[in-house]
Parts: C-alpha cells; structure tokens; sequence
C-alpha cells in the first residue's frame, strides 16, 4: 500500500490534477531548550537506565527521525538525553549521547532552529571525541558543517564536511562498506554547501566523488545517517537547484523513484526539493502539486521554513490552486 501511495504521488507531481493532503501537527523545542540552556530536564522515571535501555533510545529517536515524527521526538529526546549522560563510566556513555545530539541536530535543522543547531552540533562533536567511534564523529562532523553553514560561513562548511570524509575513510577501525557510506554522506553534504556558495565546479567534483564513493559503499540498519546512491541523487538535485539548474533538477528528479528512498523523511525531503525547483522554473501548480506530494509522504515535513516560503509565494495563485490557502496554513504561513 505505502508503494502504490508514493508512486501516486510521484504520477501526480508530474503529471495529474491536483488532489487533497493531509493536515500536518506542529511541534515544539521548547524541553529541549530547557535541557540544553539550563539543564533542567530529568530523567523519566520508568526508564531502563541501562547500556542496552540507552541503545535502544537512540535506535528509537533514529526512528522517530526517519519517519519524519518531528513532534514525538521533540518530546522524547530531552529524558533520552538526560538517561544517557546518567550512564556510569561516562566514558562509555559519551558515543551514546553524542548520538543522540546528532539526532538533535538535525531536528533543529528540520524545524529552522539555527541557534539551536550550532549547540547541539558543538555538544554532539565534544561528546563523539570522548567516545572514540569514528562513525560517530564523521556524523558529528557534518552537523558541525551544517551549523556553519546554515550561520553563513559557506567556505569553512564544506572544508570541515572534505576534511571529516578523509579521515572517516583512512580509518581502519570500522567496516569499509560503513566507512565508505559515512564517507558518502560527508562529500554530500560537502557538495550541497559549495553549491549554495556558487561554487559550480567545486560542488559538481564532490556530488560526483560521493556517487563513486556510494557504489563501494553500504549503510547498517543502524546507521549514524542514510546513505547511498538514492541519498547522492537527493543532493544531486538540491546542487542542481541551488546552481540555478531548475531544469535538470527535474530531469533528474523524474529518474528517483520515491518509493526506492528508504524513509519517509527521505521521500517528503524529495517532494519539497522538487517543489523548490518547479517554483524556481516559474511553474506554481507543479510545485504546488509536489507540496502536496511531501505532505503525503511525510506530513510533518511541511511545517519547514523552505516549505512555509514557498506556500507563501504559492499564495498569489489562489485563484487557480484549489486549496492552497489550507495548506499554506497546516504549513504554517500566516495568512493574516
């Protein structure tokens, strides 16, 4: 069934009148500031205190994470947090936690937090290097990278995301294929920053060392981050987008099947970006049409601020977009 849905959507973004979505649920950061601004938080009671309690926690905030449950996840990292760092030899505890301010950090990303990115990014980075799991700090990294580039400094990001790649590659503590797909999603990353600094050469050699990197390369069930060829293509539009590419952008996006993208988090991320590149190519009502597509995908998706931008703009054809002005406010636009 879930096949069939995404497919649908995919048909409809590209070619079928437009349809209906579903209302989206916000969410709030507002323990997790508490946590991270004055330490309030206190570890739930019933929870299983335990090296394999705390695994288990952030194996369940992945997945909270990948199936886009932005809100539940916003309320339950504070306590996985908080019953993390309780862990005796702290040692021991630190690649647990810092897991789980990796996760963190990307919700922040999610919901346009940007203050909040660059904290749990810093913490996340301090707690990896104490545990001493390269897999965890590659991805540290590139929450490092992101909060500077989401704060401007375009040129220190995407070294930071090259510089992490070399290192998580050269060592010979993990798995190649692990190592490799860690490596895959730097170099992404990396890509996708030189892109947004106009960089076109830059960022075309890195999407394109990150497909190579990706075919030799193999993401665990439990992977610090998704990463593959389907991963490479996602970024490989948002470069073709960010360079001003709308075009090619959809030429590629026709050739990702949605349904090949593992999480639901992937497949609203897809929707939303192809929806940024029909508005860039000046087409409202396909835009509008992946906009609908995503929140199929992945409802909580919508309330981004890329995606609250484009409702906004999406707004002037009201006339000839059945709807938009609902969605414009489960996007969380204001309309007055």
């Amino acid at each position: 069934m879930r096949r069939r849905e995404l497919l649908a959507a995919a048909a409809v973004v590209f070619a079928s009148p437009l349809t209906s979505a579903t209302p989206a649920e916000a969410s709030t950061l507002a323990p997790l500031e508490d946590l991270l601004l004055y330490g309030t938080t206190t570890v739930p009671e019933d929870s299983d205190v335990s090296p394999a309690g705390v695994a288990a926690a952030v194996k369940e905030s992945r997945a909270h994470f990948r199936a886009a449950r932005y809100d539940t996840l916003a309320r339950a990292l504070p306590g996985q947090i908080a019953r993390a760092q309780t862990l005796q030899p702290a040692e021991a505890a630190a690649t647990a936690v810092a897991d789980l301010y990796n996760i963190t950090a990307r919700l922040c990303i999610k919901l346009g937090e940007d203050g909040l990115v660059a904290i749990t990014a810093d913490r996340a980075l301090t707690s990896a290097r104490t545990g001493g799991d390269a897999l965890t700090i590659a991805e540290a990294h590139r929450m490092v990278s992101s909060a500077w580039r989401r704060q401007g400094h375009l040129a220190r990001a995407t070294d930071i995301a090259v510089r992490a790649a070399q290192d998580v590659r050269a060592d010979r503590g993990s798995a190649e294929p692990v190592r490799l797909a860690a490596g895959t999603s730097l170099l992404a990353t990396a890509a996708y920053t030189a892109a947004k600094m106009g960089d076109r050469q830059t960022a075309h050699a890195l999407i394109g060392e990150a497909a190579e990197t990706a075919k030799a390369g193999r993401t665990a069930p439990d992977a610090r981050t998704d990463a593959g060829i389907q991963q490479v293509l996602l970024h490989q539009l948002s470069v073709h987008y960010l360079l001003g590419d709308a075009g090619q952008a959809i030429d590629l996006a026709k050739t990702i099947d949605p349904t090949a993208l593992p999480t639901a988090e992937r497949q609203g991320r897809f929707f939303i970006d192809v929806a940024r590149c029909f508005d860039q190519w000046g087409k409202p009502e396909q835009c509008y049409r992946a906009l609908l597509a995503a929140e199929r995908a992945a409802p909580q998706e919508i309330r981004r601020g890329a995606v609250k931008g484009l409702a906004g703009g999406l707004l002037h054809h009201d006339r000839s977009l059945p709807g938009v002005r609902a969605f414009a406010d489960r996007a969380g636009f204001p309309l007055n």
